[in-house]
């Protein structure tokens, strides 16, 4: 084992027993999840208020006589109401953060859609069985009851989605709802030179989308770089916000007294929608190859078994979203032993270890094809930055040591192909400038991703499944 690999790995019982200390960690609790059920709460709420103000307008204007066709209109204007709410982000994030906008968007949702019902009525020549000052009334009381329940709202909310709070010897602070976590007692360090403690922070925060960290000055820079790569929205606390007045921060109150500066240093790269709508097509797209490609990966694998009896598959551990480990899956195209298991030893023009099927199925990038598994197994994306194996290398140093944003890429799934490939870095990593090309393309595919480009990079990468660099 050479000496980057010897400095991060440690011994393999130490490892074990780390690996399952970390497994009985808490899971932090999943604000996404949470914001959901405020998400149900608030149109729970709209639904309420609806109901209410029409029956109200009954009550005060038709008397109990009018009560069952105010709650026809209610039920009319009801389907109407939630699909407009809806396309109009009124339950979103933004609706639970920005009482404005929460407000704003409810009461132009509930506006918009008694147009359409009156325009519908008027059409359809039903309008004269109902009253109109009845159902005017109906809609300002609705607004009413609306704006009063997104109101009570608003405290179950800020209750309901605090933040997880990392402890790690910075300035005590206090956030609604928040968990807090010790650094020290769940044995997190932010050491970005050891993929082990990333792999551990990781699986603490593998359940969270918002967390904020309390640490000291000299820890803040590697927090800030692993929170990136997290997929969270992540917040480091810095005592310069308050005195700079900085924006793109926030000032909390202390335990103590005071403030408590947090300078938010990461989002998510993608919301709920984008990530449900990229998984979905990863779903069918993989379905669909592995069902149309079955007969070449049958051939295959019955190549591979024949030239030397050897399993057909190799798994190797590679480094995914968050920084987590996963078994990547590609066809085996080496002889069969442990070198080059953990990314150490890289595959040469010359190499001797690849077998005939090996350099065919490499040069043609057939290898790579039961990656569809891992993408179905929701390990892997269809398209996303290649994963790596933790003591991959370019020149003499290990990936991370080249550039302390490699672990920034990692924000989003591992994929089979990635915008880094179609731009032609690929292949062995012989030089630092071969590792810096490809992180740089990463980040970029992480700041500007869309489903568009997805499937344009999926296209484009038909252009390079033969590359002269693939051996």
């Amino acid at each position: 084992m050479n000496a980057p690999l010897a400095k991060v790995g440690g011994s393999l019982r130490k490892r074990a027993k780390a690996r399952a200390k970390a497994l009985r960690m808490p899971l932090l609790p999943s604000l996404e999840r949470r914001r959901l059920q405020c998400y149900l709460a608030m149109m729970l709420g709209d639904i309420a208020a609806l109901f209410l103000g029409f029956a109200t307008s009954s009550l005060l204007y038709l008397g109990a006589d009018g009560l069952p066709d105010q709650l026809v209109l209610a039920q009319l204007l009801l389907p109407v109401f939630l699909t407009v709410a809806i396309y109009h982000d009124a339950y979103s994030t933004e609706a639970l953060s920005h009482l404005g906008r929460s407000l704003a968007r409810g009461l132009s949702a509930l506006l918009l859609s008694s147009a359409i019902v009156t325009f519908i009525t008027f059409y359809t020549k039903s309008s004269a069985q109902f009253s109109r000052v009845g159902f005017t009334l109906g809609v300002a009381l609705t607004a009413v009851a609306l704006v009063l329940s997104r109101l009570a709202m608003r405290r179950f909310t800020r209750w309901r989605c605090g933040a997880s709070v990392i402890d790690d010897g910075g300035p005590a602070m206090s956030l609604p709802g928040a968990m807090h976590v010790s650094a020290e007692g769940f044995g997190l360090v932010p050491a970005l030179g050891d993929p082990y403690a990333m792999d551990r922070i990781g699986l603490m925060l593998r359940n969270a989308d918002r967390v904020v960290v309390s640490t000291a000055p000299e820890r803040r820079a590697d927090w800030a770089i692993i929170l990136k790569g997290a997929n969270v929205c992540g917040e480091v606390i810095d005592q310069s916000v308050v005195a700079l007045g900085a924006q793109g921060a926030r000032i909390i109150a202390g335990r103590g007294g005071g403030s408590v500066g947090l300078l938010q240093v990461s989002i998510g790269p993608l919301g709920l929608r984008s990530r449900v709508l990229k998984r979905a097509f990863d779903v069918a797209a993989a379905g669909g190859a592995l069902l149309l490609l079955s007969p070449l990966l049958l051939a295959v694998a019955l190549a591979i078994k024949l030239e030397d009896r050897g399993p057909v598959l190799f798994v190797q551990r590679r480094v995914g979203r968050g920084n987590r480990f996963f078994p990547i899956f590609k066809f085996r195209s080496m002889t069969v032993n442990d070198a080059g298991r953990d990314g150490t030893q890289s595959a040469s023009k010359s190499d001797q270890r690849i077998t005939r099927i090996g350099r065919l199925i490499r040069s043609t990038s057939i290898d790579e094809l039961p990656q569809l598994l891992n993408v179905l197994r929701g390990d892997m994306s269809l398209v996303g930055p290649r994963p790596h194996a933790i003591g991959s290398q370019a020149g003499d140093k290990l990936f991370w040591e080249v550039d302390e944003r490699y672990w920034e890429r990692h924000a989003l799934k591992p994929g089979l192909t990635g915008l880094a490939q179609v731009k032609g870095w690929r292949g062995a990593t012989d030089h630092e400038s071969d590792l810096v090309g490809r992180l740089n393309a990463d980040l970029e595919y992480l700041a500007d991703w869309s489903l568009a480009r997805d499937i344009w990079i999926l296209i484009s990468t038909f252009r390079v499944l033969v590359h002269d660099r693939a051996f």
